[in-house]
């Protein structure tokens, strides 16, 4: 069976402020800080992340004793740990949402710190490392993260701790528009291009690479690293070649997979998002998942975007655009389908199902995927304390939730995850297709009935088990507009 942790606590992070130190003096943290350990006032987010430890079964026999060290059994004293969180962009446009459901937040960040420094000890490394949408301001995400305060925590206890923004290049946006970018220093490791050639998702899928459109007006880069066998991704050497990843997502819908979870946060490793494939440009009757058929106005809006984006990619005439941009959502909304944003979108998952094979089969000598399992052990940790519904992931409307999951295979904990939304997981491509694929596999479940859920609580301490199908909703989310009704709920 495979384990996931579900924690449940307060669904808020209560009044906890950077550096979000631990609710209570916890005896295996001792040790981390020379002998003395701050305590403030209640974490939910601290606290929700060492229960869902626990509930995993990680060191089981010495918790709650000064030994426990849950990380311990995956990395070893000395070595490089990335913990790599959803930092997508640092605002909600949503009238109903906070940036608290957009962002993983600060409180588990530092908690899974400690955690971390308490495996690798004080020879050892601990980096946070993302590369989140173009727009966003990674300085404003540390703030809001508290990242510099907690860094500060951990210099003036000799310890080594940094924060590292993935991209090469950041943009800033008026209407939509790209008005201006600006280059960025990028991985300080550098970056290795992954080719999974013939074992990419994208093999036998019959879409053409040449109707692949990425992150970016320019389709080029995006096209011309996955044709003719090909299948490359620009990933971070900071994350593929530390001893250890641990994978902090946030639970939100998504326009594109219908949910992102841990499968979806390593979109993030990635240093250019102009090599992903986005969607495919067209319907799904001539071989596109762009919008659905039978639109005449998606259809001239689809060829008219194709022909302005070499004039976009130059940065000609963007007040025009700007003004057409503002006049499309007074006139339509927001809620039409375009760029791939529903249920049908065939190129998305692929895309990130391509990203964890990376992730899983790569480490610092290379690429193995001729191995019969991963090369490489990653930890996901999950923020479901305050969630995001709707127009995830960039404008969700927040679900106070008041739950962590934590697991080492990805798809057990989305399965779980996705139970817990009400959202049916045989119809989440990106889910069921990795469960059924022959390999190279990044997952040992084949069947729901592989995973069993280890529930851990800060009111009952006794851990009880249950199986997946035993897992009622917390709360049924809303999905995305472009997902609604082909998500919900279980078929019998």
């Amino acid at each position: 069976m495979i384990a996931v942790g579900l924690a449940r606590t307060d669904p808020g992070y209560g009044g906890s402020e950077a550096p979000f130190h631990p609710g209570e003096d916890y005896p295996e943290m001792r040790g981390v800080f020379g002998g003395a350990l701050e305590v403030g006032p209640r974490n939910p987010g601290y606290e929700g992340v060492r229960l869902s430890l626990r509930a995993l079964g990680l060191d089981e026999e010495r918790f709650g004793t000064p030994e426990w060290n849950p990380l311990g059994s995956l990395v070893a004293p000395g070595g490089r740990i990335v913990l790599k969180p959803n930092f997508i962009r640092h605002w909600n446009p949503s009238p109903g949402g906070t940036v608290t459901s957009v962002v993983t937040h600060g409180s588990l960040l530092r908690a899974m710190a400690d955690y971390a420094f308490l495996a690798v000890g004080p020879s050892g490394t601990v980096e946070v490392a993302e590369a989140p949408q173009q727009d966003c301001d990674f300085d404003v995400i540390r703030s809001l993260a508290g990242l510099d305060m907690v860094g500060g925590l951990y210099r003036r206890a000799g310890l080594h701790f940094e924060v590292i923004d993935l991209r090469r290049e950041a943009v800033e946006t008026s209407d939509g528009i790209i008005v201006r970018r600006r280059p960025l220093p990028g991985d300080p490791r550098g970056y290795r291009v992954v080719d999974l050639g013939m074992r990419s998702f994208f093999e036998g899928s019959g879409l053409d690479p040449e109707r692949f459109r990425g992150a970016d007006y320019d389709p080029a880069p995006t096209t011309e690293h996955h044709r003719d066998g090909r299948n490359e991704y620009l990933l971070s050497e900071t994350v593929l070649s530390a001893d250890l990843v641990v994978n902090l997502p946030k639970l939100k819908t998504h326009k594109k997979t219908g949910v992102t979870l841990a499968l979806k946060n390593l979109v993030g490793i990635n240093g250019d998002k102009n090599w992903l494939p986005h969607h495919t440009v067209g319907t799904p009757e001539d071989g596109g998942d762009e919008f659905p058929a039978g639109s005449a106005i998606d259809a001239a809006r689809s060829r008219a975007i194709d022909l302005v984006r070499p004039l976009l990619d130059r940065g000609a005439a963007l007040s025009v655009f700007r003004f057409l941009r503002r006049f499309e959502t007074a006139v339509r909304g927001d809620e039409f389908v375009r760029s791939g944003n529903w249920w049908h979108n065939d190129t998305t998952w692929r895309m990130c199902a391509d990203l964890n094979r990376c992730l899983y089969y790569s480490d610092a000598r290379g690429l193995h995927l001729d191995r019969e399992a991963p090369v490489r052990r990653v930890l996901t940790v999950l923020d479901a304390i305050v969630c995001g519904e709707g127009g995830g992931p960039l404008a969700p409307d927040d679900v106070p939730l008041g739950a962590v999951l934590a697991a080492t295979d990805p798809v057990a904990l989305d399965l779980v995850a996705v139970r817990l939304m009400g959202f049916d997981e045989r119809r989440i491509a990106k889910i069921w297709r990795i469960m059924a694929d022959p390999g190279p596999r990044i997952t040992a479940v084949q069947t729901p009935e592989d995973v069993v859920v280890r529930h851990a609580s800060a009111s009952d301490p006794t851990i009880r088990e249950e199986s997946l199908d035993a897992i009622e909703p917390m709360h049924r989310f809303r999905p995305h507009a472009g997902w609604v009704g082909h998500i919900e709920g279980r078929r019998s």
